[in-house]
C-alpha cells in the first residue's frame, strides 16, 4: 500500500497532523519509535499538560517564539490559534483551567489530550481517510523513490507520497528523544540551525557556588539577559538556578553571558535610605527578610557586607547596595543540558521551509513540523501551540 503521507513521530505534532490529514480523506501512516504515543505530552505540566497559551496566537504571539527568522511562525499561528485548540478540547469535554499568564492546563490527567488526539485519528474513517499507527519502529533508512518516499524500519518497508518529520528534538533523551530529525534533514540537503538546550536550568560555579546552599528556596524576581526580561519565580537548586524566570532566560542565553536579577523589583529608588530613616536600628538581613525568604536574605546581606544597623551605614553604601540588589549578576558556567531541557532551540532551518505549508522548498513532499523545526516558544504552552499550528499547516497541504 502506498500512503498519501508517512508521519515520523507520534507526539503532539505528529498525531495532530495525521488526524487533520486523515480527516481530509488522506491515508496516513504514523511510525513511532516508542511503544506508546505522546510520551512528552503525558509528562508535561506535571502530568496535566499545559496544552496551549492564550497569548500564543497570531503575529503578536509569534513574538514569543525564538527562531533565526522571527517572522516564520506568524503564518501558521495566525491560521490555527489557541482558541481553535481550546474549542477542540471543549468538544471532548476535557475540563481545564488557566493557571497564570494565559497558561491552560487540564484539570485532570494529560492522558485526556493523548486520548483526544487518538480519537481524532480514528475520525479519519468517516471522511474516507485512514490513520494507521505503528509503534516500536526503529527507522533504518529513508529514501526517495518514484517521486515519493520509502521508509525502511526493522519491522518492514512503507511507501508514501509525502513524508512528515515530527520526531522532535533531543531534549529529555530518557523519553526516547534524539536528533534523528536533523540527520534526516541533512540527508535531503536541508540546513540545520545548531540545536541547543532551551527552557533549561542553569548551573553555577566560582563565586556563585555559595547560592547552591539555598537549594529549594524560591522568590519572585525580575531576570534578564541581553534585551529579554521576565518577571516570574526563580528557584535555587543544588546545581544552580531554575524556576520559570530562569528557564525563560535560558532560551536566549549564550555561554559566557551574565544573567542579571532584580531581587526586589517592586521597591522604588531610594528605598534603603528611606528604611534607614524610618528605623535606623534595623539591620540589612532583617530589612531583606521582609520581602525575601530568610535564607536568601541572609546570604544577600552577607555578600553585601553590611553587618551594622542601617543607621550606622553611610547613604553612599546603601545606594550601592540598593543598586546591586536591583542588578545582581550571576555568571552561569553552563546549563543542565538536554537531559533537563524542556525543549530544543535550533533545528531544521526555517529558510528551507515554506511558512505556509511547512514543506521543504527544494524537496517536494518533505515536511517538517513541531520541535524539529527552528522555532522555540516561551515556557507555558507556547511550544504545544506551535506543534498544533505547524501540524495543521502541513496537514492542509498534504
Amino acid at each position: 500500500m502506498i500512503y498519501d503521507a508517512i508521519v515520523l513521530g507520534a507526539g503532539a505534532a505528529g498525531l495532530f497532523c495525521a488526524a487533520r490529514a486523515g480527516q481530509r480523506g488522506k491515508r496516513v501512516l504514523v511510525l513511532e519509535r516508542a511503544s506508546v504515543p505522546g510520551r512528552k505530552i503525558l509528562i508535561s505540566g506535571g502530568g496535566r499538560c499545559n496544552f496551549t497559551n492564550l497569548n500564543a496566537g497570531g503575529a503578536k504571539g509569534a513574538e514569543r517564539f525564538i527562531s533565526a527568522n522571527p517572522h516564520f511562525a506568524k503564518s501558521a499561528l495566525s491560521r490555527y490559534g489557541p482558541r481553535d485548540f481550546v474549542a477542540l478540547v471543549e468538544r471532548y469535554g476535557i475540563a481545564y483551567h488557566e493557571k497564570t499568564l494565559g497558561q491552560l492546563f487540564c484539570d485532570g490527567s494529560a492522558k485526556a489530550i493523548v486520548e483526544m488526539l487518538l480519537a481524532e485519528c480514528e475520525k479519519a474513517q468517516v471522511a474516507g481517510g485512514s490513520v494507521d499507527i505503528l509503534y516500536d519502529q526503529q527507522i533504518e533508512r529513508v529514501t526517495r523513490e518514484d517521486g515519493g518516499f520509502l521508509v525502511e524500519s526493522d519491522a518492514g518497508h512503507h511507501a508514501g507520497r509525502a513524508l512528515v518529520i515530527a520526531t522532535g528534538g533531543p531534549s529529555i533523551p530518557k523519553m526516547g528523544a534524539s536528533g534523528f530529525a536533523y540527520g534526516l534533514a541533512r540527508q535531503f540537503g536541508l540546513k540545520v540551525v545548531e540545536p541547543r538546550p532551551a527552557l533549561v536550568p542553569f548551573t553555577l560555579g566560582g563565586e556563585d557556588i555559595l547560592f547552591r546552599e539555598l537549594s529549594g528556596v524560591s522568590a519572585d524576581i525580575d531576570a534578564w539577559s541581553g534585551k529579554v526580561r521576565f518577571r516570574e519565580a526563580a528557584l535555587f537548586t543544588h546545581r544552580g538556578l531554575s524556576g520559570p524566570a530562569m528557564l525563560q532566560i535560558s532560551s536566549y542565553w549564550r555561554s559566557g553571558e551574565a544573567v542579571a536579577v532584580d531581587f526586589l523589583p517592586d521597591r522604588p529608588r531610594g528605598w534603603l535610605i528611606e528604611a534607614k530613616q524610618d528605623n535606623p536600628r534595623v539591620g540589612m538581613k532583617a530589612i531583606l527578610r521582609e520581602a525575601l525568604p530568610e535564607r536568601l536574605a541572609a546570604i544577600l546581606a552577607e555578600r553585601l557586607g553590611i553587618e551594622r544597623e542601617l543607621g550606622n551605614v553611610p547613604d553612599k553604601v546603601l545606594r550601592a547596595a540598593e543598586e546591586r540588589l536591583a542588578r545582581w549578576e550571576f555568571r552561569p558556567n553552563g546549563t543542565e543540558g538536554f537531559a533537563k531541557a524542556e525543549v530544543t532551540a535550533g533545528g531544521i532551518a526555517t529558510a528551507e521551509l515554506s511558512s505556509q505549508t511547512m514543506e521543504a522548498k527544494r524537496v517536494p513532499g518533505l515536511y517538517a513540523i513541531g520541535e524539529a523545526v527552528d522555532v522555540t516558544g516561551w515556557l507555558g504552552g507556547y511550544n504545544f501551540q506551535w506543534a498544533w499550528a505547524s501540524a495543521a499547516a502541513a496537514a492542509e497541504a498534504l
